[in-house]
C-alpha cells in the first residue's frame, strides 16, 4: 500500500461508493479504470435522473402545452443554465447542445466556414490535435479552397509559441487548438493563443474535450470565441455535448443542420430561423441526457473543479515517479503542465498485447494511436499504450498498475 498522504481533501475512496461500476470485478480481479479520457464512469446520481427523467417527464420540449412537455422543458432549459455556470459564459443562449465535442467542432467547422471563409484563406491548429479537431477543417478546406497550417510543439510536447505567433497572419480565418492533449497530456497556453490571435483580429475555437473534466473553465477569462466538450467525458451520458459560442459570431453563422426547432416559419419558397441557441439545435434535443448532464456538473461542484485538479495532480505526479523508474518504459509527454494522462512504451512489448494481459489483471487502460495519428507519427510511434486517471482513482490502484507491468516486462523477458 502506498504512504503517499493526499494533500487535496478529496477523499477518493468514499467518492468510490457513488459509482456502481468501480465495485465491479474483471476476471476475478477487481476493477481499476484508468480509461477516463476515453470515458469517465458515471456516479449514481446521474445514472438516477436518467431513470427518473423516463420515469417522470418523458415528453418532447418546447412548444408543448401539456404538463409533461412544460416538466421536460423546464429542466432541459435549466441544464443550459448549469452548463453556462460551470464554464461561466455571459448568456444560456451562447450554450448549445450537440452529440458531442465532435459535433461541436464540425458545426462551426460547417457554419463558420459558411459564413467567414474564402478560397485562399487559412485554418490553423496545433500539432497535437485529436481527429475531430483536424477533419471537420480539413473537409471545410477541400469544400473551399482554403489551407491548413499546424503549430509545432517541441521535444517535451509544447506547442512552439514563436512559431505560432509568426503563423498568424491576414489569411489565418480560425485558430482551433485543444486545451489539453489527450496523448502527451499537455496543458496548452490556450490564454495566451487567444490574446496572439485576437491582436490580429482571429477568433479562436478551444477543443476542451479532455479540458473541462480536469480543469477549471472561464471562457470569458479566457476569451474563447468557441469551447467545445462532451458530457460523457464529465461524468454524464453519452451522447451529449457542448459548444459555446460568442453571440455576435453565432448570429452571424447559418444553421447547420434543418428541421424542426431551428425554424421560425416554414414556407415552400423559404424559410426563417429561431433565435439563439435553437437556431443551431434542429430535431428533438437529447433532453433526458441534459437532465443527467445537470446531475453530473453538479456532482463535481459540490467536489469542487480546483480540489479535483489538485488531486488528479497528485496522482500524476506520482505515478509519473513509478513508472520513470520501470527499465524501459518511455512516457510520451514531458510538458511541465500536463493534466491527467500518462502515454507510454515499453521496449520489446507492443502496446496491444500490454493492454490485454492488464486487463486480464483487471487493469483497464487505452491503446491505439487514440485517434491522433499525426501526432504519434511526428514522435516515431504508431500506437502507445495510455493510462489516464480521475478523482476516483487512488494511489492504491497505480502501485497496482506499476506492479503489474513488472511482472509482464518478467514474463516478456
Amino acid at each position: 500500500m502506498s504512504a503517499i498522504c493526499s494533500q487535496s481533501a478529496i477523499d477518493a475512496k468514499a467518492l468510490r461508493a457513488d459509482f456502481p461500476i468501480l465495485a465491479s470485478q474483471v476476471y476475478g480481479k477487481p476493477l481499476v479504470y484508468f480509461d477516463n479520457a476515453a470515458t469517465t464512469q458515471k456516479p449514481q446520481v446521474v445514472i438516477d435522473a436518467i431513470s427518473k427523467a423516463y420515469a417522470t417527464c418523458n415528453a418532447n420540449v418546447h412548444r408543448g402545452v401539456h404538463y409533461l412537455s412544460q416538466q421536460a422543458t423546464q429542466a432541459h432549459e435549466e441544464a443550459r443554465e448549469v452548463v453556462r455556470d460551470f464554464i461561466h459564459a455571459a448568456s444560456s443562449d451562447e450554450i448549445i447542445f450537440t452529440r458531442g465535442t465532435t459535433e461541436s467542432i464540425n458545426l462551426v467547422a460547417f457554419s463558420f466556414g459558411e459564413a467567414f471563409c474564402q478560397p485562399g484563406d487559412e485554418i490553423l491548429i496545433s500539432g497535437m490535435e485529436h481527429h475531430s479537431n483536424i477533419v471537420p477543417w480539413q473537409m471545410l478546406c477541400q469544400r473551399k479552397g482554403m489551407t491548413l497550417k499546424v503549430i509545432p510543439f517541441d521535444e517535451k510536447g509544447c506547442l512552439k509559441i514563436d512559431e505560432y505567433a509568426a503563423l498568424l497572419g491576414p489569411k489565418v480565418k480560425l485558430v482551433a487548438v485543444t486545451q489539453v492533449s489527450n496523448v502527451l497530456g499537455t496543458i496548452n497556453p490556450v490564454a495566451e493563443i487567444i490574446r496572439l490571435a485576437h491582436a490580429q483580429q482571429i477568433p479562436v475555437l478551444v477543443d476542451g474535450a479532455q479540458g473541462a473534466a480536469h480543469l477549471s473553465v472561464d471562457v470569458q477569462a479566457l476569451d474563447a470565441d468557441f469551447y467545445a466538450f462532451s458530457a460523457h467525458k464529465l461524468y454524464g451520458p453519452t451522447g451529449l455535448g457542448v459548444l459555446y459560442g460568442k453571440r455576435a459570431l453565432l448570429e452571424a453563422m447559418p444553421p447547420y443542420q434543418g428541421g424542426g426547432e431551428m425554424i421560425d416559419q416554414v414556407y415552400y419558397s423559404h424559410s426563417t430561423y429561431n433565435q439563439l441557441p435553437y437556431k443551431f439545435e434542429a430535431g428533438t434535443p437529447d433532453f433526458i441526457g441534459t437532465t443527467a448532464f445537470t446531475a453530473a456538473l453538479r456532482y463535481v461542484q459540490n467536489i469542487g473543479m480546483d480540489k479535483i485538479a489538485r488531486y488528479e495532480d497528485e496522482l500524476l505526479k506520482y505515478a509519473t515517479e513509478k513508472m520513470q523508474a520501470i527499465e524501459g518504459l518511455h512516457i510520451i509527454g514531458q510538458a511541465e503542465h500536463k493534466s491527467a494522462v500518462i502515454s507510454f512504451v515499453i521496449d520489446g512489448i507492443h502496446p496491444y498485447d500490454l493492454g490485454l494481459l492488464l486487463d486480464k489483471l483487471g487493469i483497464a487502460i487505452r491503446t491505439g494511436h487514440h485517434c491522433a495519428q499525426p501526432l504519434l507519427e511526428s514522435l516515431g510511434y504508431e500506437v502507445c499504450a495510455r493510462a489516464s486517471f480521475s478523482f476516483y482513482n487512488t494511489f492504491d490502484e497505480i502501485d497496482t498498475l506499476v506492479a503489474a507491468l513488472l511482472r509482464i516486462q518478467k514474463m516478456f523477458k
